[in-house]
């Protein structure tokens, strides 16, 4: 009985120690969240802000500090592009995210696969 029970404690020993390192990991990530490029002027209530090409958006902020509309042109229109951080994204949209860089670090966690421009 005594084996048994000295089993178990190195067992879940284990898998606590396993789980510390996995919690660890998984905060601990890089001050880089992910993004992508935006036009902000397509928000949409159902499907969120429409990605569009990374090369929209300036590397250095957002369009709105920097004094206006960027990028292309979408139907007639410019494209106001700005990133957008820690979105979920689908089909081409872009929603539940933040356009706060500093807003979406402290929010760590799985955000922090990288950039990835789009």
């Amino acid at each position: 009985m005594a084996e048994k029970v000295r089993r178990r404690l190195r067992s879940s020993t284990v898998i606590l120690g396993g789980m510390g390192a996995l919690a660890a990991a998984l905060t601990s990530c890089g001050s880089e969240p992910d993004k992508r490029c935006v036009d902000r002027g397509s928000y949409d209530a159902l499907t969120g802000y429409r990605v569009v090409d990374s090369k929209n958006c300036t590397s250095g902020g957002t369009s709105a500090a920097k004094g206006g509309k960027k990028g292309g042109r979408s139907g007639g229109r410019q494209i106001d592009g700005q990133w957008y951080y820690d979105a979920d994204v689908d089909r081409g949209y872009a929603d539940y995210g933040t356009f706060s860089k500093s807003q979406a670090v402290d929010r760590g966690g799985f955000g922090c696969s990288g950039s990835a421009g789009g």
